[in-house]
């Protein structure tokens, strides 16, 4: 793996077990939706401002959308800004899938004291791997000591007490708590000055909007029929699945996971090259839509070279039962 890079940033590449067509007259593609069924399944990349916190930009993203339903992939405090994904409508039945994905952060750090610039970066250096880590009093998790990866620390200046630092970490990390636990290990002290989050799963500030642009979008669509801008703040819900390995599947296999079935073997065309067993992965159909969250119950290999078995147990149905035509029947008895 890449030092500088979150696990799901690994390359991989889509490999073929069957071949199948789509039928056109069911499913859209993704980015072809009627715009309000467009919104309804869409997540927005927001560039969360300093002062609010995390569900209040939510509400606000909710009432400006005039949805019912919106949920974030993961709380920024309140002085924190930077990348927040927003699932809207239906989409909030995936955000599960992007509140567990890689963070990476963009961290100001002040030391207690001057410290030599070498020694700033063997000690930040040693954190990385898998650390402890003793979530802080005021936290949204129960207070437990917990295992947590960091994937890589880059210092990028030090300037007197002042460090500035890129974080990539697991989800769930408390970087106010690595920076004490950094000033610890140095030995003079230190605590997060300012924080800016920069990727969540496969969010990253290019594609950011803020809350003006979003109302700017919303209001030039209702009054001017115009949905181009709209088409751009909101995205497909499909683009915040993006890091999961991928399995596509018939357009046959398709109501029978939307009505809970396990995926079956002859229903796969084709899948990520890297999923083992275990791993979170995403159901799409030909057409790219996604389908259903799933927990894998074979790896690759497993999968391509058998004909017969249940590959992957579904655990979250993302598609409305009923979008494709039913390709299995029940037993009359």
């Amino acid at each position: 793996m890449h030092p500088d890079i979150i696990p799901h940033e690994n390359e991989s590449e889509l490999v073929h077990k069957a071949y199948a067509t789509t039928n056109p007259h069911h499913g859209c593609v993704p980015y072809k939706r009627p715009i309000r069924e467009y919104i309804d399944m869409g997540v927005v990349n927001l560039d969360k401002p300093t002062g609010p916190t995390s569900h209040e930009v939510t509400a606000w993203v909710k009432d400006i959308l005039e949805l019912k339903k919106a949920g974030h992939s993961g709380s920024l405090d309140p002085v924190v800004t930077g990348v927040l994904p927003i699932m809207l409508g239906k989409a909030t039945k995936a955000v599960s899938a992007l509140r567990l994905s890689g963070k990476e952060y963009i961290c100001l750090m002040a030391l207690h004291n001057e410290v030599p610039e070498k020694k700033v970066i063997k000690v930040c250096k040693d954190f990385q791997g898998p650390i402890f880590q003793l979530p802080p009093i005021v936290s949204a998790v129960k207070r437990a000591v917990r295992v947590r990866n960091i994937y890589y620390i880059e210092v990028i200046e030090v300037n007197e007490k002042m460090v500035l630092m890129r974080v990539g970490c697991e989800a769930g990390t408390y970087m106010r708590k690595l920076c004490h636990d950094i000033g610890v290990a140095i030995g003079c002290g230190a605590n997060m000055q300012e924080l800016r989050r920069t990727k969540t799963g496969p969010f990253k500030e290019e594609t950011l909007v803020n809350l003006q642009e979003l109302k700017d979008a919303y209001v030039f669509w209702e009054e001017d029929n115009d949905e181009t801008f709209l088409r751009l703040a909101v995205r497909p819900m499909e683009e915040g699945l993006s890091h999961l390995p991928k399995v596509i599947i018939r357009d046959s296999a398709i109501d029978a996971i939307c009505q809970g079935a396990a995926i079956a073997l002859p229903g796969i065309l084709s899948l990520s090259s890297n999923i083992k067993k275990d791993d979170d992965i995403c159901l799409f159909s030909l057409k790219g839509e996604a389908v259903a969250l799933c927990k894998s119950l074979m790896d690759t290999d497993d999968i391509l070279l058998n004909k017969h078995g249940i590959a992957a147990a579904t655990e979250r149905v993302l598609m409305d039962a009923g979008t494709y035509p039913q390709g299995w029947h029940s037993n009359p008895e």
